[in-house]
């Protein structure tokens, strides 16, 4: 299924394909494709080249291991999240190395890392569907995430499937408009104004 974003402005292709499917194929994600994604999620920019993630996944070729992260899931997400050949668990680390002082930046750079990871895969096919919707202590403790780690998102990673593969309520989601705000809305020149 291609779901285009409707976008005002000529943007990259692979931008303009990116969305977060629900129905995964259970075609398997090779191994060097996976290390392709994590490569392109090292060279993403951090603050202070401090490069503050973590990745941790499993793949359905390890069940238990694919299993102790699919239960860290929200039920909601567990539902279609079960046919996604790879789960992942992003964090942040809190402090920077040199210093032991907070970085307030982490949790952006996580998302920087991510962020290139999901473009890369875009590039071969592959999709990413980020969630908030997860247990973060669970996490933590279930996939031995060192305390100075915080546990920021999940991801399930795939090609993508039939909406018909889904429940009624999730195939209805599945195949609704993308929708995004004008940028009238979030972009001001010099101050914010409404």
């Amino acid at each position: 299924m291609i779901k285009k974003a409707p976008a005002d402005y000529q943007i990259h292709e692979l931008i303009q394909d990116r969305w977060s499917p629900r129905a995964f194929s259970a075609r398997a994600i090779t191994a060097g494709d996976l290390t392709i994604l994590f490569e392109a999620a090292r060279w993403a920019p951090s603050s202070n080249n401090e490069q503050p993630w973590l990745f941790i996944y499993a793949t359905q070729e390890t069940p238990e291991e694919y299993a102790t992260i699919l239960r860290c899931l929200r039920e909601s997400n567990q539902l279609w999240a079960r046919t996604a050949p790879v789960l992942i668990i992003t964090a942040a680390k809190t402090t920077f190395d040199q210093t032991g002082k907070p970085n307030r930046h982490a949790w952006y750079d996580v998302g920087q890392a991510v962020s290139y990871l999901t473009i890369q895969a875009m590039s071969l096919g592959i999709y990413c569907h980020q969630m908030a919707g997860f247990f973060p202590a669970q996490a933590q403790e279930s996939l031995n995430i060192p305390i100075v780690y915080e546990p920021v998102t999940a991801i399930a990673l795939g090609y993508p499937d039939e909406p018909t593969l889904l429940s009624e309520e999730l195939r209805i989601r599945e195949t609704a408009p993308r929708f995004r705000h004008k940028q009238t809305q979030f972009v001001f020149y010099g101050k914010f104004s409404r």
